[in-house]
């Protein structure tokens, strides 16, 4: 039974109230040096940082503009810190002159690497992002358009084929979390919510009690549920804190009665929990 939730403690050190700035600066989208970089921002909690994404610095030119807008920051505050994943050596050396902490995610690893392949990095840009293998792309969209049909229990067409059906009460992180294994990892993924309508029961209902050994349960605490609903339908009996609670209850006896793994989604990140869910579900390659 899977159920790994640990609240996060909050501590007594005090968040800082002024934000270091922080870059994301890439030749391509920057959606590698973002996650790379909020990855090791994460480390430090109690310090707040202002984000800004600057992606496609692919020219000489536009890295000094990069860099003019760097250093005005770094005279108006504190030395910002700039995360780049650039490839070109001079539009690099650009960079690197920015008045700030630099960090380079890619310059010493390329290196590493050509040394034990033996051979020299393409210079082609945004390889990782790109199509690649053509297969590979068009199955995660497959992926994404049997994510948006199942959504919800919109459909029970084609569920023999599902990798995952997640169930849980309504916004517990269902639809995100299917997004992301579609998109990410080309995975199948139906979702179910469950409602009123199903309980009581001691089995799954009907729509996903055929496909059992493909079910993965998502809970959440009672309060934080509520604070979610409250967002959707203020003040109604649905995003109530009772209303929150008795769901929940029933939803987790429903999953170790018929022994769903489940875990709990209030204090994890989608991709922690996909992570946990293609670990149960032995979904990794």
């Amino acid at each position: 039974m899977i159920d790994r939730s640990v609240p996060i403690a909050t501590g007594s050190i005090p968040v800082q109230t002024a934000k270091r700035r922080a870059y994301f600066v890439s030749d391509s989208t920057g959606i590698t040096a973002e996650t790379v970089g909020n990855a090791l921002l994460a480390n430090f909690p109690t310090i707040g940082f202002a984000r800004h994404t600057i992606p496609f610095i692919d020219t000489v030119e536009g890295a000094r503009k990069v860099v003019h807008d760097i250093d005005q920051a770094a005279a108006n505050g504190g030395l910002p810190i700039v995360f780049t994943t650039v490839k070109a050596a001079d539009v690099r050396a650009v960079i690197a002159g920015a008045n700030a902490v630099i960090i380079d995610l890619l310059a010493g690893h390329l290196v590493e690497l050509e040394e034990a392949l033996g051979t020299t990095a393409s210079a082609q840009l945004g390889q990782f992002h790109g199509v690649g293998d053509v297969e590979k792309y068009f199955a995660r969209m497959r992926a994404v358009e049997y994510a948006i049909e199942h959504d919800d229990g919109q459909s029970r067409r084609a569920l023999d084929q599902a990798d995952v059906v997640l169930i849980a009460p309504s916004r517990c992180g269902k639809t995100p979390t299917t997004m992301y294994l579609a998109l990410q990892y080309g995975l199948l993924v139906a979702n179910y919510p469950l409602t009123d309508d199903d309980f009581p029961t001691d089995g799954l209902p009907r729509s996903v009690a055929k496909y059992a050994k493909r079910c993965f349960g998502l809970t959440t605490t009672p309060l934080r549920l509520s604070q979610v609903r409250h967002e959707r339908r203020p003040n109604s009996r649905y995003a109530s804190l009772e209303q929150c609670t008795l769901e929940l209850r029933r939803a987790e006896d429903l999953y170790r009665r018929n022994h769903i793994p489940f875990l709990n989604s209030s204090t994890k990140s989608v991709e922690e929990m996909s992570a946990v869910i293609m670990q149960t579900m032995h979904l990794r390659a």
